[in-house]
């Protein structure tokens, strides 16, 4: 029996069969908490913004704003959640993060009651940086962490397979939302709809979310092990360590860079600037796709295209994982970065429902291909000792990119009438992302935290790191 099979630690868990690795159920977990934490609020983002213009007619960069409040916020709170995630560990910032996440959607309903002193308007921006806040602490951050300390040879695998779950879940949330708020969904490649009768309205779909989410905290706060080493087992791909006595496993020091080595290697900044480069036009997306479907004549099949790529992703990401525990992560990267740029090329110039419904299929192809990779490409390259530090850091230059992309849209549309320029903009941005990841070269890893020397800061020639 391997380390990753000993039932030490872990045998108590009854409901787990002996001979899978328990890192697999944190990856269960891993896709049915972002199912729940990052599709209603980022994914359904251009849902709610139709829904939002309909009700009170905000320009739309006014409504593009609160995605860009989210994003300062997160610049903010990145180093923060990646400080608390290695100190705490993901299971306690799972439970703080749905807790405050219900709590934001709570606010969300209640934005147009007479009771707040301030617009609705700015009660949207305020209930959406309370679920951003929310999101972030429960989600991303400490569950990336988590996997990249369960797992190790085939930790790009690990993250496609909890992404691909992810997107099952949207399969179902997504369709849900849209009947909720429109009460009809498009059938894609039909021209039909299907429809439930009477709309609930978006209101009442937020109030039904916060009570989902809020009832949700405990129990998958439960399931989740920060390390193996706390069940006794070790991280999967790793040698086992030398018995100590009683016949209990020594548990390795952790490897990796710290976080004030990492950030002097050029690897870190080019992953970290390709990464916010590559997901501006994701985050224009998810805020105008709607919008632009609606002006198009097909504002009924905005959820649609949003569950068709979201399908494709789905099946995409572990594709992209399988590639990257067996190539070159940045080659990889460069690939699925630079057909995501392709498929927005096509949005812009879409006109008929074919070209929107194509442009989903590539868009998710791409999409969700360099999902796993930009993530687990982290942990290949700084180790598992400091990756929440690492990954939280990150986010600083990474929101400064994002927080600009969605009003850029907006505000483009309200003063040009279109969409055109801004998409072809951001779609540059996606291809510029993608060489900078292909020149993040690997840094070298030291065997221990203590063994490990300071890193040299990288002369400024491109892709010398």
């Amino acid at each position: 029996m391997t380390s990753n099979d000993a039932p030490s630690g872990g045998a108590r868990f009854g409901f787990r069969p002996r001979n899978v690795y328990y890192g697999w159920y944190i990856v269960f977990a891993t896709g049915f908490v972002m199912t729940i934490a990052t599709v209603p609020l980022f994914h359904a983002m251009t849902l709610w913004a139709v829904a939002l213009e309909n009700s009170f007619g905000w320009p739309r960069g006014q409504l593009s704003l609160a995605l860009t409040l989210t994003r300062i916020e997160g610049g903010l709170m990145g180093p923060i959640e990646g400080y608390l995630t290695d100190k705490l560990g993901a299971r306690k910032m799972v439970f703080m993060g749905f807790i405050i996440l219900g709590i934001g959607f709570l606010i969300f309903w209640q934005i147009d009651a007479g009771f707040w002193p301030v617009a609705p308007l700015y009660m949207f921006y305020a209930a959406y940086m309370v679920m951003a806040a929310g999101q972030g602490m429960g989600s991303w951050v400490p569950m990336m962490t988590t996997i990249n300390n369960w797992f190790s040879r085939r930790m790009a695998s690990a993250m496609g397979w909890a992404n691909f779950m992810s997107r099952g879940g949207a399969l179902i949330v997504i369709p849900l939302i849209d009947l909720g708020i429109n009460g009809s969904v498009g059938v894609p490649f039909t021209g039909h709809t299907l429809g439930i009768g009477r709309a609930i309205g978006w209101e009442n779909v937020a109030l039904i979310l916060a009570i989902l989410i809020l009832v949700a905290a405990l129990p998958l706060s439960y399931v989740i092990r920060n390390r193996p080493e706390d069940m006794g087992l070790q991280a999967e791909g790793t040698e086992t360590s030398s018995p100590a006595r009683g016949g209990r496993r020594t548990p390795p020091a952790p490897q990796g860079l710290t976080a004030q080595q990492a950030v002097r290697t050029s690897a870190f900044w080019l992953i970290a600037l390709g990464h916010g480069m590559t997901s501006m036009i994701i985050l224009a997306i998810f805020t105008h796709l709607g919008l632009l479907l609606k002006d198009a004549g097909f504002e009924e099949y905005a959820g649609t295209v949003v569950i068709l790529y979201t399908m494709v992703s789905m099946f995409s990401q572990p594709l992209g994982g399988y590639i990257g525990d067996r190539f070159p992560k940045r080659y990889g990267l460069f690939v699925f970065t630079t057909i995501q740029a392709g498929a927005v090329l096509l949005l812009t110039f879409s006109t008929e429902l074919w070209m929107f419904y194509t442009f989903a299929v590539i868009f998710g192809f791409g999409f969700g291909g360099r999902n796993p990779l930009t993530t687990s490409i982290r942990g290949e390259y700084f180790g598992r000792g400091n990756f929440g530090k690492i990954l939280g850091i990150s986010t600083i230059p990474m929101n400064g990119l994002l927080l600009i992309s969605s009003p850029f849209a907006g505000y483009m549309y309200d003063w040009r009438g279109s969409y055109t320029i801004a998409f072809l903009v951001l779609a540059a941005f996606n291809f510029i992302g993608g060489v900078f990841f292909l020149f993040a070269k690997r840094p070298s890893i030291p065997t221990t935290p203590a063994a490990a020397a300071p890193v040299a800061a990288p002369a400024p020639a491109a892709g010398d790191s």
